[in-house]
């Protein structure tokens, strides 16, 4: 684990500048996402130093009763495209030093990055002289996933995705008596007090709703804003959000790059609609972008809807 965590260090600059190419993350979010993974690779491998069993005393005499961990055996995971690489190393580099090996299935969006980030891997363990233990399964939409749930040689598997398709899997999977991980769609609010500093606060709203073009399941999706600051914060939003540099992620001073892919359009498109239909107001108008150089690209302008 520490040599591969060294190995990601040396290809970060490559690996991240993968992530920004394929998912349209900006540069800085790229790297980031590599170094979640080469973190995780140094935790684990302290962490294979710590894998505790409990021992106690036995009404037998001259005996004692121990709680001895063992591994699962090989478990899948299932990556989102958001975070193409680091939820796969989350869960991979812990299983590995428990003795488990991994089959990483990542989104069919996001492909060429777990390619990227399993040709280091296998090159680190090569070196090493140590056994492939990481494999990755390439399938068509949603294929892979469903051979993985109803798999009964898979004991575990970690999802990351919509609840749609996270309880999907859960249902399967529990049904041959297999165990799941699942981290899925969010529903994050900020809530803003007349205490608050409004510099920060706007900050941190303005980041959580729009890093990653706000496809995070951590991403800010809803603000409550006290009464007496509620004009003020507003206007100072919206002033924000006029000012946002939208377009290709690795041009300087970017931090909205494109949504995934048409389908994601057309689903933030519609989200807008409903919200009006429901009497929500739109505060800062939300649309599909035609950037210069950038045609074909699946841009769009971020919106604030008063509900």
């Amino acid at each position: 684990m520490k040599s591969l965590g060294d190995l990601l260090l040396k290809k970060k600059k490559e690996l991240g500048q993968l992530v920004t190419i394929e998912v349209g993350k900006t540069p800085s979010e790229g790297e980031g996402e590599i170094q979640e993974m080469i973190d995780i690779a140094y935790f684990a491998s302290g962490l294979s130093r710590q894998l505790y069993g409990l021992t106690m005393g036995s009404e037998r005499p001259y005996h004692r009763l121990y709680e001895q961990w063992l591994p699962l055996g090989p478990m899948a995971v299932i990556s989102a495209f958001n975070f193409p690489s680091a939820v796969w190393s989350w869960n991979a580099m812990i299983a590995a030093v428990a003795g488990d090996t991994v089959i990483w299935k990542p989104s069919t969006k996001a492909a060429l990055v777990a390619t990227g980030v399993m040709k280091a891997v296998s090159e680190a363990l090569s070196d090493l002289g140590a056994p492939q233990i990481f494999s990755l399964m390439a399938s068509k939409g949603a294929e892979g996933g469903e051979w993985i749930s109803n798999e009964k040689r898979i004991p575990l598997v970690s999802f990351t995705g919509s609840t749609k398709t996270g309880t999907n899997l859960y249902e399967k999977v529990s049904k041959r008596m297999g165990r799941s991980i699942l981290e899925l769609g969010g529903n994050n609010c900020a809530i803003v007090s007349e205490k608050s500093d409004m510099k920060i606060a706007l900050k941190g709203v303005a980041f959580g709703a729009l890093a990653t073009a706000g496809q995070r399941c951590t991403s800010t999706r809803r603000v409550i804003v006290h009464d007496s600051i509620y004009d003020e914060f507003v206007s100072k939003l919206k002033n924000i959000y006029g000012n946002v540099k939208i377009g290709n992620p690795r041009d300087e001073g970017v931090l909205v790059g494109p949504l995934i892919d048409k389908k994601a359009v057309d689903t933030y498109i519609k989200a807008i609609e409903t919200a009006q239909k429901q009497g929500g107001k739109v505060l800062f108008e939300g649309k599909t972008l035609k950037l210069p150089g950038l045609e074909g690209g699946n841009y769009v302008r971020p919106a604030i809807v008063e509900a």
